[in-house]
This record gives structure tokens, C-alpha cells and sequence, in this order.
């Protein structure tokens, strides 16, 4: 778990995942240190086959907690009218999902970014994530409360999360907090989870630093 806290030290030594994203074989360079490093997690695999792809169309989309990159790498193709954020709290993660959008010819419109450079004033038509969920319940609920704070008053955030790690129990959170949480899909142990503020909610909850 050491990868949610401590960016490793030293230079990347960089090996090849490849991954299917949304029918698309595509191969990644990934490194000690991030997040399901040797493939394509499951949870995210569980994502990204429960839910479609964004409307090609200019928006902005965000993949929190990004590793070494197959979300927003999988958004930036799909959806080439959009710019696509990647926030990661691991230094080693954002430059390893910077380097795959260079490589895939994505830099022009996806941006790999710790979340204190990400831009407080921009609005996400849909956020992306399979959460952190092992940093603990506080840390959990302050990063999604954050974010979700984010989105755009339309939009919808993708999430999944572990059966087993307290999905129905988050579920039951995020009503709580005003937001609507519909699960659209279970695979695998996953839950996959569509969330929107809920109406006649407010337009969009306090973050943790406002509160």
C-alpha cells in the first residue's frame, strides 16, 4: 500500500503492460512503486467493461487516482475532442502516465498532474476512478467529497470499488453526503457505481476545506 503515500526513489525501471481498453490493444510502460504494476487491474478491467465510453465531444474528464495511466489513456482515445486530467498523489505515477501520453501521441490534450496543480476552477463533465480505498475511511471520504465537489452540475462520476472493501457501505455514504449513487454494474467482487448530485440536492456539497 506504500505506492497511495511514498513516490519510490531513483529512476523508473520501465516495463511493458499491455492492455485492452475499450477494444483498443494498447501498450503501456508501467514501473515499481505505482499501482497494479504488472497489468491492468481488475477492478479497473470490471470499469472499463461495465461502462461505455464518454460521447466524443469537447468536455473534460478526469481520471483520479490514475497510476501509471490506463483510464485516461483509454479516455484520451476514445473521446479525441476532450481534454483529459490524470491526478495522482504518487510523483512516480504522474510521470509514468505523462510518458504514455507522449508516447501515444496524447500529451496535446491529456495532463498528468499531482492534485495540488490541478486547477481548483475547473468543472469535470465525468470523473473516472477506482478509488483508493485501502488509505482508510476519512482519507477515502475527504478525497471523493473533494472531487466530486468538482464535478460539473450535470455530470456523473464513474467509480468502482470492491465488494469486500465496504462498496455498499460507500454507496450508502455518498447518499448520505447528497449525491445519488446507482449501482450499474457487479463483477468479479466489484461494484461499479454511477454517481450524480442528487435533485433538489444542493449544487454542489462543501468540500472538506470548506466545511
Amino acid at each position: 500500500m506504500s505506492h497511495y503515500f511514498v513516490t519510490p526513489q531513483g529512476p523508473a525501471r520501465l516495463h511493458p503492460v499491455r492492455a485492452r481498453l475499450w477494444g483498443r490493444e494498447v501498450e503501456l510502460d508501467s514501473s515499481p512503486g505505482v499501482f497494479s504494476q504488472h497489468r491492468l487491474d481488475l477492478g479497473t478491467s470490471v470499469l472499463l467493461r461495465t461502462v461505455d465510453p464518454p460521447p466524443d465531444r469537447p468536455s473534460r474528464l478526469l481520471d483520479l487516482g490514475c497510476g501509471f495511466g490506463p483510464i485516461a489513456v483509454a479516455l484520451a482515445l476514445a473521446c479525441p475532442q476532450a481534454c483529459v486530467d490524470a491526478v495522482d498523489v504518487n510523483l512516480r505515477a504522474v510521470e509514468l502516465t505523462a510518458h504514455n501520453a507522449a508516447r501515444l501521441g496524447l500529451a496535446d490534450r491529456m495532463r498528468a498532474m499531482t492534485p495540488s496543480d490541478a486547477d481548483p476552477a475547473h468543472r469535470y463533465d465525468e470523473i473516472w476512478s477506482n478509488p483508493p480505498i485501502r488509505v482508510g475511511k476519512q482519507a477515502l471520504h475527504e478525497l471523493l467529497l473533494e472531487w466530486l465537489g468538482r464535478l460539473a452540475p450535470e455530470g456523473v462520476a464513474h467509480l468502482v470499488v470492491g465488494k469486500n472493501l465496504g462498496a455498499d457501505s460507500l454507496q450508502g455514504w455518498l447518499v448520505e453526503q447528497g449525491w445519488d449513487a446507482l449501482r450499474v454494474g457487479s463483477a468479479k467482487g466489484f461494484r461499479v457505481f454511477d454517481v450524480r448530485r442528487a435533485l433538489g440536492g444542493a449544487e454542489q456539497p462543501p468540500s472538506p476545506s470548506q466545511r
